[in-house]
């Protein structure tokens, strides 16, 4: 489903805005995804018009009937990035072009409308523009939410018709709450994320609903997030509720889960593939098993395990534990490759750095 698209913005400032007090307040401990920006940006899809009605404009709930197909149907797709505030005083997203085919690759999936990529990029670049002052300094960061979902009013399943696509932004700090230099983790070896021929490319929001039992299951052994298995053998590891993952050998070399449907395309992970590889590190995109991790950890061959995703950026592994056993990669702690690559993304991402790339796309 493509449409022309519309790239006329209309612009609704907020009545009552934010004092700059009390955004220096909120700013100064945001958490993550709790507090929120004064404005949005919300685009309309119907089949006649295709993209139209773009509008920044306040923050406000959204009026929905109690038919819409989102409501019964579940048609939804989100994305996650951030603006960062730059070594010399600007602000920067990182990659948005992913994002955007990402998004147009997961409504593809789902039978939904899909966003043109410049449109999709200009609408997170007009919210930034109204809400800049809403970048934290220092290590923080604006996540941005762009998600769309199904409006159209009707029971019956199909393909809906009408959509609404929305901008929100968040200030925000560390992803996890834990400030251990590494995190635990817990196998999941009853609920599976994702089998071939479903969603588990698409970045859907029931992808992350069936996950949430099994988070809640990995919080219950105190770890602080799951780890899923294949659902075919239920043997090879795939990824976190909301990161890819990385293991780091004792020559070096980096391993990692082969994308091929059923795991999410991390832009963290394609990001830290190509710096580890400019670093000189082997990347090897492979299967990898629980009972080898289990071995490799006891071996002293495994010497690193990190997850990375937009919002956790790279943290360490420390700890796994399952129904069998536990076991530590290390000394439990971050390793230095860990810190190596999340160092270099970082300093792309916040223009301290050289950006060889092209990544960075200053708003």
């Amino acid at each position: 489903m493509t449409s022309a698209a519309t790239s006329s913005f209309a612009h609704i400032t907020h009545p009552a805005p934010t004092s700059a007090e009390r955004r220096a307040a909120l700013l100064a401990d945001p958490g993550f995804g709790r507090v929120f920006t004064d404005h949005m940006v919300t685009i309309r899809y119907n089949q006649a018009e295709g993209w139209h009605d773009a509008r920044v404009e306040p923050r406000a709930p959204i009026p929905m009937d109690p038919a819409s197909s989102v409501l019964h149907y579940a048609q939804e797709i989100f994305e996650g990035m951030k603006a960062y505030r730059t070594a010399d005083g600007g602000a920067a997203l990182f990659r948005p072009e992913e994002n955007a085919r990402r998004f147009q690759d997961s409504a593809r999936r789902m039978a939904m409308a899909e966003l043109p990529e410049d449109l999709f990029v200009e609408a997170v670049e007009q919210l930034i523009a109204i809400d800049r002052d809403w970048i934290p300094e220092g290590e923080g960061s604006l996540y941005l939410r762009p998600f769309m979902f199904a409006t159209e009013v009707f029971l019956g399943v199909k393909p809906a018709s009408e959509y609404l696509f929305v901008v929100l932004a968040s200030p925000v700090g560390a992803y996890f709450k834990n400030k251990a230099s590494a995190i635990s983790v817990w196998i999941s070896e009853t609920y599976t994320r994702a089998a071939l021929g479903g969603t588990g490319a698409a970045k859907c929001g029931g992808n992350y609903a069936a996950s949430l039992l099994a988070q809640s299951e990995a919080i219950a052994h105190g770890c602080d997030q799951v780890v899923f298995l294949d659902a075919v053998e239920r043997r090879w590891v795939e990824e976190l509720g909301g990161m890819n993952v990385f293991f780091r050998m004792d020559d070096g070399s980096l391993q990692t889960p082969p994308l091929g449907g059923t795991i999410l395309p991390g832009i963290t992970r394609n990001s830290i593939i190509t710096l580890a590889r400019d670093q000189g590190i082997t990347v090897r995109e492979e299967p990898y098993s629980l009972d080898q991790w289990r071995a490799d950890a006891a071996s002293g061959r495994l010497r690193e395990v990190f997850a990375c995703g937009t919002a956790a950026v790279l943290t360490g592994i420390g700890t796994v534990r399952t129904s069998s056993g536990d076991f530590t990669i290390g000394n439990g702690a971050e390793g230095e490759t860990t810190e190596q690559l999340r160092n270099a993304l970082i300093g792309i991402q916040r223009g301290r750095t050289a950006d060889p790339y092209g990544w960075v796309h200053p708003v």
